[in-house]
C-alpha cells in the first residue's frame, strides 16, 4: 500500500488507553473533592518513610489508589486511564506488609503500586492485549515480561493495566491517541475533553491524576515522552536495550523501549534502577548490545549503574553545556513562550546554552526511512510475539487484520488499519525489500546519530540537547484524529535508539501542561537524570490536574506567548507518537 505524505505525517505517538467515548465533550464532572487526596503527590521516598514509621501500609496505599480510581477514573470525570485492575493487588500488598514486618523492605519499591501498559505481559489473572479485542479474553501469557518480573522482584505491586492507543498506535493513519477497542478512550485529567497523547496515554494520565505511584510505558517514537508532556509528568525513554523488551507486544526491535512515568525525576530514576538489564536477557538480544546509533562505531555497552538515583542533583544544570534545538518549536506560540522561560531558568541555574541545528531536520521528519524500518520490523516482530501466546487463534499479523475486519463495528468505527496492512504487505523475505530495509537503517543512523545527535554533541562539546517536547494537549477528535501543531522533538533520538527525558516546564493558559525534553547519545541516562533533576529543582513546574470538563470560554490569561520577530518554518503536522 502506498501512503501519502499526509498519511505518514498523521502516524502517531505510542499512546495509552483510557476514558470512555461518552465522557468526551461531557459537561458534568464530579468534583475531585469526592475522592481521597491525602496521599496525593507523595514521592516514593515519602511513602517509604510513612511505611517505615508504621503510619502507612502497602494495603492502605492500594486502597487509596483504588478509591481515587473508583471516583475519578471509572466514574465522575471518567479519565478512563486504566483498562483493568489487578484482582490480587490487595493480597500481594498484604504479603509485602508481612514481609516488611518480618525482614524489612527489599528496597525503594517495596509495597509501591505500579501500573503496566496493556502491552506488557503478566502471567496472572489479568490480560495483556495491547488494547485490542483480538487478544482480549485469551489465556494469560505463559510468563511475565522481564520488566514485570523485575518490578515484582523489587517488591512493587502491579496495580493493574493502563490504557493505551491500540497496538501502540501502529494501526491506522488517522488514529486518535488513547483510544482502543478494549479500553475505549483515555482522557486528559487536566481538561477531560483534551487528549493525553499516546500511545502510553493511560500510564501518563494515571500518574498525573494520582491513581498510582508510578507507571510503565513503552515508546517507539514519542509514546513515553509525548503523554508525559500532555499530562504533566516525568517520562524517561531509555536507550534501546537498556531495559529488556521481552514479553512486550512489539512494533520494532530497532526502536522499541520500556520506561517509567512518574511525578518526579527521582521516582522515575528509582523505577529505572529496578527495571534495567545489567546483564543480558536471553529473550532480548538488544540487552547484550548497543542501539542503532552506535553500531559500527566501535563503542560498546558500558557498565550499567547500580542506582540511577545517585545522579539526582538539584544543582545539575550548573556548569552544563546544553544544545538548544529551536527547529522544534513550531508555530504554537504558547509552547514557544514557555520554552523561552525554560531556557532562562536553565541559564539562571548555571547552564551554558548553545543554539544547534540538525542538518537533516526535513529528512528526519519526512518519516521516509523510519517508516520502512517500522513496517519491516512490525511484520516480523509481531508475528514472533504472537507465536508465544497460548490459547488463541490470532497467530499472525494477517489474523489481526482479519479479526479487525470481521469486528469492524467495534474495532474500525473511528479509524482504519492502513499501517497494519502496509506492514503485512511488506515482504520480509524478499531480497530487494531486505536491501531497502538495510538502506533505511543506514539512513536513520546517519541523519539521527553520526551526522545528527552525536555530531552536534561533539562539535559543540555538549552534555545534551534540549527542545520542547510538544505543544499543549489538543481537543480530542474522533472524527479527524490527532491534531499536532508542532514538529515534536522525539524522532532524532527515536530512530537511533537514544534516550530522552521529559520534565514538566509550565502550564499553557495556566490549564494545560507542557514539558521540555533532554536527549543525548546512547547510555547517557546518568547525565540526563542529572540535568532533568536540576531543571525540575529550579522550576517546580508540575501541578496537579483539576479535571475540568472542557476548555473554558474565558481562560486565564498568561504571559507565555512569544511575539514573532520573523516567520518560522510552518509545521502543519507530524507523526503521531508510537
Amino acid at each position: 500500500m502506498k501512503l501519502s505524505r499526509r498519511d505518514v505525517l498523521k502516524m502517531g505517538v505510542l499512546a495509552g488507553a483510557g476514558a470512555s467515548i461518552a465522557a468526551v465533550g461531557g459537561t458534568a464532572v464530579a468534583s475531585a473533592a469526592s475522592a481521597r487526596s491525602d496521599l496525593n503527590e507523595k514521592t516514593i521516598v515519602q511513602l517509604q518513610g510513612l511505611m517505615s514509621q508504621g503510619k502507612l501500609s502497602a494495603v492502605d496505599l492500594v486502597e487509596f489508589y483504588f478509591d481515587r480510581i473508583s471516583h475519578l477514573d471509572q466514574a465522575g470525570p471518567r479519565v478512563n486511564s486504566i483498562i483493568e485492575l489487578n484482582p490480587d493487588a490487595r493480597s500481594i500488598a498484604q504479603a509485602l506488609d508481612r514481609e516488611r514486618r518480618a525482614t524489612g523492605p527489599r528496597g525503594p519499591l517495596h509495597g509501591i503500586p505500579v501500573l503496566l501498559k496493556d502491552n506488557v505481559d503478566t502471567h496472572d489473572r489479568m490480560q495483556t492485549a495491547s488494547g485490542s479485542l483480538a487478544l482480549a479474553g485469551i489465556p494469560a501469557p505463559s510468563m511475565d515480561a522481564t520488566v514485570a518480573a523485575k518490578l515484582r522482584q523489587a517488591g512493587a505491586i502491579v496495580l493493574g493495566k493502563a490504557g493505551l492507543s491500540e497496538w501502540a498506535n501502529f494501526r491506522g493513519s488517522a488514529s486518535t491517541s488513547g483510544w482502543s477497542g478494549r479500553g475505549g478512550l483515555c482522557n486528559n485529567p487536566y481538561i477531560i475533553d483534551t487528549n493525553p497523547s499516546g500511545s502510553s496515554s493511560g500510564s501518563a494520565a494515571a500518574v498525573a491524576a494520582n491513581f498510582t505511584a508510578v507507571a510503565i510505558g513503552t515508546e517507539t517514537d514519542g509514546s513515553i515522552v509525548g503523554p508525559a508532556n500532555n499530562c504533566g509528568v516525568v517520562g524517561i525513554k531509555p536507550t534501546v536495550g537498556l531495559v529488556s523488551r521481552a514479553g512486550v507486544i512489539p512494533i520494532s526491535h530497532t526502536q522499541d523501549t520500556v520506561g517509567p512515568h512518574a511525578r518526579t525525576v527521582a521516582d522515575a530514576a528509582a523505577v529505572l534502577s529496578a527495571i534495567v538489564s545489567r546483564s543480558g536477557d536471553i529473550r532480548d538480544p538488544a540487552t547484550n548490545g548497543v542501539p542503532l546509533g552506535w553500531r559500527g562505531t566501535g563503542r560498546t555497552r558500558p557498565r550499567i549503574p547500580a542506582d540511577f538515583t545517585a545522579f539526582l542533583d538539584p544543582n545539575g544544570l550548573s556548569g552544563a553545556r546544553i544544545g538548544v534545538a529551536r527547529q522544534y518549536t513550531g508555530p504554537n506560540l504558547k509552547m514557544s513562550g514557555l520554552f523561552d522561560q525554560s531556557l532562562a531558568a536553565m541559564a539562571g541555574a548555571g547552564a551554558t546554552l548553545v543554539d544547534v541545528n540538525f542538518n537533516h531536520f526535513d529528512a528526519i521528519f519526512s518519516f521516509a526511512a523510519e517508516i520502512v524500518v517500522l513496517f519491516f520490523d512490525f511484520h516480523q516482530d509481531l508475528n514472533a510475539y504472537l507465536a508465544t501466546r497460548p490459547g488463541t487463534s490470532i497467530h499472525t499479523i494477517d489474523d489481526v487484520i482479519a479479526f479487525n475486519s470481521l469486528h469492524a463495528d467495534q474495532e474500525l468505527k473511528f479509524f482504519g488499519q492502513e499501517l497494519m496492512v502496509a506492514a503485512r504487505d511488506t515482504d520480509i523475505h524478499d531480497a530487494a525489500t531486505i536491501a531497502a530495509y538495510q538502506d533505511a537503517l543506514n539512513t536513520d543512523k546517519f541523519i539521527g546519530a553520526s551526522d545528527g545527535i552525536d555530531a552536534l554533541l561533539a562539535a559543540n562539546s555538549l552534555d545534551a540537547i534540549v527542545a520542547p517536547t510538544d505543544s499543549p494537549a489538543w481537543t480530542t477528535d474522533l472524527v479527524n484524529g490527532d491534531h499536532f501543531t508542532s514538529s515534536g522533538s522525539t524522532s532524532p533520538a527515536a530512530i537511533v535508539g537514544y534516550p530522552i527525558i521529559n520534565v514538566p516546564s509550565g502550564m499553557s493558559y495556566d490549564l494545560l501542561p507542557v514539558g521540555v525534553s533532554f536527549f543525548s547519545t546512547a547510555f547517557s541516562e546518568p547525565t540526563l537524570i542529572k540535568l532533568a533533576s536540576g531543571f525540575e529543582h529550579v522550576t517546580q513546574a508540575r501541578r496537579q490536574p483539576t479535571f475540568l470538563s472542557t476548555f473554558p470560554a474565558n481562560p486565564p490569561s498568561d504571559n507565555h506567548e512569544r511575539k514573532e520577530k520573523s516567520p518560522r518554518r510552518p509545521v502543519n503536522a507530524r507523526p503521531n507518537m508510537i
